[in-house]
């Protein structure tokens, strides 16, 4: 088992995986204390018929640049293989700025070669690599130092068994010719907003029971003041004051100290110092809003006129299609997709690339009465009229 502890030796193996097809990467991190997460342990690996090599990367040593895994990751000859990425790619793109090229995300892959929905890597490790995890290790905290042997097993692992399931969904999309499906679907990933958290934005997270403007004025300014002074300090959000305490100070409009204290839901650091200043001067900004500036929610979805009759069609159509295509239902379309479609609606991701093709073609037809549904044996089909 191999640590690599210097920027010398990183460097090295980013070479040789430069040469590579492929490598599988995964991390562990910690998120319970911080905004952003904490890196704390990478896994690489890389297989072909010129050998294979899996290492383990202690980014907490004193010195140690990443500068080679990102330029590995900017290589567009070598694709970068992922499960369930998004956390991880967080990571990379806060901390160096870089979002691997070309993406692969095998929980994806997987979903559109009929594993189920989500599948986790236990699953795709048992059903593919026809091996086990050691499961024991799971709630290590990984900051801490030195790790043990089978803490350290474990984590290999993670990119072990994944280089096998690459190569297996791989070969099954290329044969299935679902490849553009993937490519689709890592969109999303290789976008920088994806990751980003705008603090005008973070008011939109908060769930209230009002729509007034005034009170969503404050809810506004005292969630930017929130997403700030966590982000500058790299702080867990609810360590400022959590929801529901936002909500309370939105609707009793503190404009003193004295007024904090008497706050049921207020962590007593907050009621002073910095973060009462704040939410003061928030909820100052929030009352001074102009009513034409005032935040307004998005209500699209609570005004569709949703039929429940074109709804359960559309159901058992999204089944039928992801039984005959062995996919994954939510992958095709989300219940919100359904409704927003019996509704009227045509802007929806089910209407669109691949999805269109496999599910929202019919879809359309049988909102417009052009399709309908019937029981072959124990199938459901559809037929044009």
């Amino acid at each position: 088992m191999k640590t690599i502890t210097t920027t010398e030796a990183l460097a090295a193996f980013c070479a040789e995986a430069a040469k590579r097809p492929y490598v599988t990467v995964d991390t562990e991190f910690l998120r319970e204390r911080t905004y952003y997460s904490k890196l704390c342990l990478l896994q690489m690996a890389y297989q072909d018929d010129a050998g294979s090599d899996a290492v383990l990367v202690d980014p907490l040593v004193e010195g140690l640049s990443l500068e080679p895994v990102y330029d590995l990751f900017r290589n567009t000859d070598v694709v970068k293989v992922f499960h369930a990425a998004r956390q991880d790619l967080e990571i990379f793109f806060v901390e160096g700025g870089v979002i691997p090229e070309p993406l692969f995300d095998t929980q994806v892959a997987a979903m559109v070669c009929g594993y189920g929905e989500q599948v986790g890597y236990e699953t795709l490790v048992r059903k593919i690599a026809n091996a086990s995890l050691d499961k024991s290790s799971r709630f290590t905290d990984w900051s801490r130092r030195p790790l043990t042997d089978a803490q350290l097993t474990y984590a290999l692992a993670d990119v072990t068994h994944l280089r096998d399931i690459y190569e297996v969904l791989s070969k099954r999309l290329a044969k299935s010719g679902r490849e553009r499906w993937v490519s689709e679907e890592m969109a999303v990933l290789k976008d920088p907003d994806t990751y980003r958290t705008h603090p005008e934005d973070a008011w939109m997270r908060v769930k209230t029971r009002t729509n007034s403007g005034k009170f969503l004025s404050i809810v506004k300014e005292l969630a930017r003041f929130r997403e700030e002074f966590a982000q500058t300090r790299n702080i867990p959000r609810s360590r400022v004051y959590k929801d529901d305490a936002l909500v309370e100070l939105a609707s009793t409009k503190p404009e003193n100290e004295k007024d904090l204290a008497r706050s049921r839901l207020l962590l007593r650091e907050a009621r002073k110092g910095e973060i009462a200043d704040g939410i003061l001067a928030a909820v100052k900004a929030g009352i001074a809003t102009p009513p034409e500036k005032a935040p307004k929610p998005d209500l699209t979805r609570e005004k569709l006129q949703v039929n429940p009759a074109i709804a359960d069609l559309l159901r058992v159509l999204l089944k039928a299609k992801a039984e005959e295509e062995g996919v994954a239902q939510k992958l095709i379309a989300t219940s919100a997709d359904l409704d927003a479609i019996a509704a009227g609606e045509r802007d929806v991701p089910a209407l669109s690339g691949w999805r269109r093709e496999v599910f929202g073609e019919e879809a359309l037809l049988l909102c417009q009465g052009k399709v309908a549904l019937a029981t072959k044996g124990t199938n459901v089909v559809t037929i044009r009229l």
